[in-house]
């Protein structure tokens, strides 16, 4: 029997959580967005806030903002 695993989102996660990213599944120019951000596959994130408003990340040492809409769009893993 085949097992699945659910996919977990980037808006799903705690502050404090480090993760990787996995996949986007968002058009052209919102991966091309995030990608000029850093936020590529294989980068390692930590979520430093999510709770209302956009989610905020530590990205290489830098912070960046995403909004949840995009945020939605991006899978990790842990």
């Amino acid at each position: 029997m085949k097992t699945t695993l659910k996919p977990i989102y980037l808006t799903q996660l705690h502050p404090g959580d480090n993760c990787k990213v996995n996949k986007i599944c968002a058009g052209y120019n919102a991966t091309r967005r995030l990608y000029e951000m850093g936020l590529n596959t294989g980068a390692n994130i930590k979520v430093v806030k999510n709770d209302i408003g956009p989610i905020i990340l530590s990205l290489s040492g830098n912070k960046i903002a995403i909004g949840r809409g995009l945020a939605e769009k991006i899978i990790v893993e842990n």
